[in-house]
């Protein structure tokens, strides 16, 4: 009943409407409330030079109701919904002259309408055409230990990251087929590392050093190291008072510090940048070929992916390239382990577990911030090994837990350990800290083991007597440590 007293309404004053209109005159030609008292309001306007009456604070289902009763009652009068691109949509009942003049509205509201949506479109797109315009004009792309940003740059902007480095190789070379990396240039360079005579390739350190006018605000007596390029620095009023070192890791200031580092070190390499223009060829300059395209996969272990071959290498571009071979990540034998001291680094943690399993037992340890790192182990079976033997350690909590060389890692009781997977979802979490210890805490993974082996270990009680891959038991690890100290202690009479 409430559709229908509402239907009659609206036919009423459509009615009175056309009415007035044919008649010559404009009855709600300001914002009037309906009948009903509510806040619903007609108001008449005109959409490409036809009257209209412009609805506002109707329900979608009223709405419906409207453009039932236009289409079934008044052949004059036609209902349209137009959306010019912003947030507001507005619904019109329009007047038409004839059959010919609907049909041509109908088609004006529908490439309205297309044009609004392309334009909603391109606005949710917002930094994405940015990152077309680099990729489309194969601009030469500049970072420092920029192999995150392409990752985040692939993420988010081109599709999934691959799981294999030749696919996010392939991706990227596609994409941006010229990047430098500052880090690997000044570390890869014999010129360069001379000039930086051994000192810290940070951001903050190399712009200190390759623009001290800028990072320090004096000239350095050195003349090996003055700026060879001037950089005019134009700021407001507002940034030009806290001009300092203090907003490094502020985005635009590092990079910044970025194209001020590659500035000067190309003209270190030869570059003249006086030189009519330097920019169109400086991606195929061949002072630049040998380092183009390769980029740190870590800042501790040195690894640096090729993107033009998709080759991973240990320091492969510096002299010692027979010292150190690429290691082949093998997922199922990684355990994530982050919550520890935090005075404990990478090889401390290595050193208490090949305590307890051999040092042949962990293949590398990569530190993913300072609260977590990847430990990666020889073998499969060792991740649950070493995950069943944390969770023993920490239940007994006794006087032989202490004694075990990995109790140095479980100290404080918040240490977290679990097997790749778990680092996959905590990953994929839309929240975002900056802190992988604070990222799990804000996912919700507050246990403190976490495996598929290891919930079968804890099915299975006689897990303890069985011998783990032919060796030992947990049990006969712990006993293992338990008993040499104590010997000792007796032997040499002191602790």
């Amino acid at each position: 009943m409430a559709d229908v007293f509402f239907t009659e309404r609206m036919k009423i004053k459509f009615k009175d409407w056309r009415d007035s209109l044919v008649l010559g005159g404009s009855s709600i030609s300001e914002s009037q409330e309906s009948s009903s008292g509510s806040n619903q309001q007609f108001q008449t306007i005109f959409y490409n030079m036809r009257p209209a009456l412009s609805l506002i604070g109707f329900t979608a289902h009223q709405l419906r109701l409207i453009q039932l009763v236009t289409s079934k009652h008044f052949d004059d009068l036609a209902y349209v919904s137009v959306n010019s691109g912003g947030s507001h949509v507005q619904q019109l009942v329009i007047y038409i002259d004839s059959n010919a003049d609907k049909d041509l509205l109908l088609k004006e509201v529908k490439e309205e309408n297309h044009r609004g949506a392309e334009s909603k479109i391109k606005a949710a797109v917002g930094f994405r055409h940015v990152i077309d315009l680099l990729s489309s004009e194969k601009k030469l792309i500049v970072g420092h230990n920029c192999f995150l940003d392409m990752a985040h740059i692939q993420s988010k902007f081109l599709g999934p990251l691959p799981k294999a480095a030749e696919e996010f190789a392939a991706s990227a070379k596609k994409h941006f087929p010229h990047i430098i990396d500052t880090k690997v240039l000044l570390n890869s360079n014999e010129m360069l590392q001379r000039q930086m005579k051994k000192s810290s390739t940070s951001l903050s350190s190399a712009f200190a050093l390759f623009c001290p006018q800028i990072a320090l605000g004096y000239k350095t007596p050195d003349l090996s190291l003055a700026s060879r390029v001037k950089v005019e620095v134009q700021v407001d009023d507002i940034r030009a008072s806290s001009w300092d070192m203090g907003v490094k890791h502020e985005a635009g200031f590092d990079a910044f510090m970025t194209g001020c580092i590659f500035a000067q070190a190309c003209t270190h390499l030869g570059i003249d940048f006086k030189l009519r223009s330097p920019l169109e060829d400086l991606a195929h300059n061949k002072l630049l070929q040998g380092h183009l395209n390769h980029l740190y996969l870590s800042w501790t272990s040195g690894d640096i992916i090729n993107l033009t071959t998709g080759n991973i290498t240990g320091k492969s571009l510096g002299a010692n390239d027979s010292k150190k071979r690429s290691r082949k990540i093998v997922f199922e034998n990684i355990v994530l382990l982050w919550g520890f001291p935090s005075k404990l680094r990478a090889g401390e943690i290595r050193e208490c577990i090949v305590k307890v399993f051999g040092y042949s037992s962990v293949t590398s340890v990569y530190q993913l911030d300072r609260t977590a790192v990847f430990v990666q182990f020889s073998k499969a079976g060792l991740v649950s090994d070493f995950l069943v033997l944390k969770e023993t350690l920490e239940r007994n909590n006794n006087t032989v837990s202490v004694l075990n060389p990995l109790w140095k890692l479980l100290e404080g009781g918040k240490t977290r350990a679990a097997n790749y997977e778990a680092y996959k979802e905590i990953c994929s979490s839309p929240l975002s800290k900056i802190s992988f210890a604070d990222q799990a805490e804000a996912v919700g993974i507050n246990w403190k083991v976490k495996s598929a082996e290891l919930e079968v270990a804890e099915e299975r009680p006689s897990r303890e007597d069985e011998p783990s891959h032919g060796s030992f038991s947990v049990n006969e690890i712990i006993d293992s440590f338990y008993t040499p100290v104590v010997e000792k202690q007796v032997g040499s009479g002191n602790l």
